[in-house]
C-alpha cells in the first residue's frame, strides 16, 4: 500500500492537539518516526528524551488546532 505519511503527521499533530498542556506540552503517544517528522518540520522540538511529553513550537501548536478543527469538528 502507498501511504502518504503527510496525511499520518496531519493526523498525528491534531492528536497532539488533544493533549496539549502546561503552554504547548503534549503528550508523546505518537509512533517515533512520526515523531521525528514532525520534529524535522520545525512543528515539535526534539522529541528525543526522558520527558514523556513534548513541546509543540509555536507553529506547530496553530497547526494542530488547525487540523485538529479540520478533521474531527462537525
Amino acid at each position: 500500500m502507498d501511504i502518504d505519511e503527510n496525511k499520518i503527521d496531519e493526523a498525528a499533530l491534531a492528536l497532539l492537539h488533544l493533549t496539549l498542556h502546561d503552554y504547548g506540552r503534549a503528550w508523546k503517544q505518537i509512533d517515533w518516526e512520526v515523531m521525528n517528522r514532525l520534529y524535522e518540520k520545525g512543528l515539535i522540538c526534539d522529541p528525543v528524551g526522558k520527558a514523556k511529553s513534548v513541546q509543540l513550537t509555536d507553529e506547530g501548536i496553530k497547526q494542530s488546532e488547525e487540523l485538529f478543527k479540520k478533521l474531527f469538528s462537525k
